[in-house]
């Protein structure tokens, strides 16, 4: 039997998270790059920690810094997909390249957004049980477009921040649950298409590798080769993530457990919501890296 790995995007750090994590080089590196010392004493500012440019380096280097420490002690994973900004730690985990890579790209890519967002006031919102129908409504009533499709009846949407209040409280009074979400960049939608092209430009001429084990990307499904993962990224930036269609290539690689890498439980929620016979957890749910290995090892055994 195999796992599945899924890596976490923004939004749900906090100053407790990954308790286990040690530091390592990979730490370090991170450090070195937003210019601190103590990772942990700068995530208790919300502040700090929500900013777009430290937050996707924080985020790339915590994640690839926890997998590096879990790796040697699991085998290889059957699949593996990252959420957003998490895409980056996922392809630097299937080989694509090295951590410093994919924190020198986080670097670069929360930049472009940044500089892209500055041109427009944009935001996202999260919107559930909601009909396709009703989404179609309130997505051209208030001039939204689909940011992130979570499932069937769920998704994220973005817009300009002056329509998002107005946007929430349309689709509550038509019974949905809608919430705004303290992001203040309309990620994954047109108004990201400066950015993205830059990012395209920036990843051209560099050497990827090929991926080392199934890869599903937000934007392109599974990808593999190295024009198809260089597109896949920068594509991601300004199209729609389909983390409903990356779940759904996992679960068709029939792994044993999904382990989530980062903070939070987003994903592993999210996937257990839909496949509750494969248990997913997250690493941030643990007190130590050694019960981490013990649990997957102990689902694994038992599928076998």
């Amino acid at each position: 039997m195999s796992f599945a790995i899924v890596v976490s995007g923004q939004g749900m750090q906090h100053p407790d998270m990954l308790p286990w994590l040690a530091e390592d080089d990979t730490v370090r590196a991170m450090q070195r790059m937003l210019g601190i010392d103590d990772w942990r004493a700068c995530a208790k500012d919300p502040a700090w920690a929500g900013r777009n440019a430290n937050a996707q380096v924080l985020l790339t280097g915590l994640a690839l810094a926890a997998w590096a420490q879990l790796a040697p002690h699991l085998p290889a994973p059957a699949a593996v997909a990252g959420y957003s900004v998490g895409e980056l730690a996922a392809f630097a985990v299937a080989g694509v390249f090295d951590a410093d890579t994919a924190l020198g790209l986080a670097r670069h890519r929360a930049a472009l957004m940044d500089r892209a967002a500055a041109a427009n006031a944009t935001g996202l919102m999260g919107v559930s049980g909601v009909s396709e129908s009703l989404l179609e409504r309130v997505c051209e009533e208030f001039g939204l477009v689909v940011a992130i499709r979570n499932g069937i009846d769920s998704v994220v949407l973005g817009g300009l921040q002056a329509m998002l209040p107005r946007a929430v409280e349309a689709a509550r009074r038509r019974g949905a649950h809608a919430v705004l979400l303290h992001v203040q960049v309309a990620s994954h939608t047109p108004w990201m298409a400066e950015a993205a092209r830059g990012f395209a430009s920036r990843v051209a001429p560099m050497a990827f590798r090929a991926a080392g084990m199934p890869l599903f990307s937000d934007a392109q499904g599974r990808v593999a080769q190295p024009p198809q993962l260089k597109h896949a990224l920068a594509m991601q930036i300004d199209h729609p993530v389909r983390w409903d269609e990356c779940m759904e290539g996992i679960a068709g690689r029939r792994v044993a457990c999904v382990l989530e890498i980062g903070p939070g439980q987003a994903l592993a929620r999210l996937w257990n919501s839909r496949y509750a016979d494969t248990p997913a957890r997250s690493v941030d749910e643990f007190r130590s890296a050694e019960a981490i290995v013990r649990h997957v090892r102990k689902v694994l055994q038992a599928g076998t």
